[in-house]
């Protein structure tokens, strides 16, 4: 797609501080890093939601999200990796990419970024669970 910032990156097109180009997908640093070597994991087709990337293709991506999330903890000696994907809301880049931040105990990232919740009760919690089950069928 000729607008989109991450097409340009995988085209060559753009700069970028890549980690690796691969047939299933593209990793490069983040230009707005939580930490220093955060890096972004791209399929190469313009997808803009997870749901838009073909069954056939999951294997290959999310192997190579796992290889760099490794990559990330022995190249930086990061203690692990928060590995994150927004779909639509808060996407600030709409092509589908999997965020890997690397982690250290004590780094201050806390949690999830937004207010959390509890259930108000357990058929609340049921009512929900069997909601996102039927849609699963």
């Amino acid at each position: 797609m000729a607008d989109c910032v991450f097409c340009g990156i995988v085209a060559g097109d753009l700069p970028a501080f890549r980690v690796t180009d691969e047939p299933d997908g593209v990793a490069f640093l983040d230009t707005r890093p939580v930490f220093p070597g955060h890096v972004l994991v791209v399929p190469r087709p313009h997808l803009v939601t997870l749901g838009d990337l073909p069954a056939a293709a999951l294997p290959g991506y999310f192997a190579l999200v796992q290889r760099v999330a490794l990559a990330v903890e022995s190249g930086l000696g990061a203690g692990g990796t928060f590995v994150a994907m927004n779909n639509k809301v808060s996407q600030s880049v709409p092509h589908l990419h999997t965020h890997v931040v690397p982690r250290t105990r004590g780094d201050g990232l806390r949690g999830f970024f937004w207010p959390r919740r509890r259930y108000a009760d357990d058929a609340e919690a049921t009512d929900h669970a069997a909601r996102i089950t039927a849609a699963l069928a």
